[in-house]
């Protein structure tokens, strides 16, 4: 691609466009046709666009991605890490029961959520010097939205767009949390073989924003 990707957490004006402008790119590289259509007007400044821009990953500063434009960061390090996870389960003789593009849409949009949706975004600027000083909280819910848990929203504003996801990307998306999520328990622990996920692409993706996750904190740790 000819656009450049700024890392960092302390991003200019201009970088976190810059960056906007380099997940469209990414967008049309990866995918094509209807699809793409649809997931760039999702992006349109006027949808989605700014808050794509312009989200963190989490509201708190020892989690992972808690700046301006760290969303794009996270969800293209969990595309990068779900590529190495992929590869390393192969060698270990793991079957591969997906698509490329099924990889890259679930691990894009995940925490999709996050940008919240046509009612206001996910997080707002914390602006109590209180829970910024002692509790980190630089970002806040936005408690005007109805509450929604991220990866159900995530799902919502796809369909909203008209997005049609496989059941394997749905399954990926609405899991991609774990055990973290208690909702997840019903697909996760059935204790049942004929009931259990039939696909490993779900897995694939929780294990690679487990790592992102993880490997962001360390940084924001090292620049603290």
């Amino acid at each position: 691609m000819n656009k450049t990707l700024h890392t960092g957490s302390d991003l200019t004006e201009n970088q976190v466009q810059e960056n906007y402008e380099y997940f469209l790119e990414f967008l049309k590289e990866k995918f094509s046709g209807d699809r793409l259509e649809k997931l760039l007007n999702m992006y349109a400044e006027n949808n989605l666009g700014l808050q794509l821009a312009t989200a963190p990953a989490s509201g708190k500063k020892n989690y992972h991605n808690a700046y301006i434009g760290g969303y794009i960061h996270h969800v293209l390090d969990v595309e990068r890490a779900s590529r190495g996870v992929q590869k390393l389960y192969e060698t270990l003789g793991g079957e591969i029961d997906y698509t490329e593009e099924e990889r890259i849409m679930a691990a894009l949009h995940h925490d999709l959520g996050k940008l919240g949706d046509e009612t206001g975004p996910y997080y707002i600027p914390n602006t109590d010097e209180w829970s910024m000083n002692k509790q980190g909280l630089l970002f806040k819910n936005n408690t005007k939205n109805q509450f929604w848990r991220v990866t159900d929203r995530a799902l919502y504003n796809l369909q909203r767009f008209g997005i049609v996801l496989t059941w394997k990307e749905t399954l990926a998306i609405k899991l991609s949390d774990g055990m973290y999520d208690e909702a997840a328990e019903f697909y996760l622990k059935t204790y049942d073989p004929d009931k259990g996920l039939k696909n490993n692409l779900a897995r694939l993706i929780h294990v690679a924003d487990y790592m992102a996750c993880n490997a962001e904190h360390d940084v924001a740790k090292r620049e603290s």
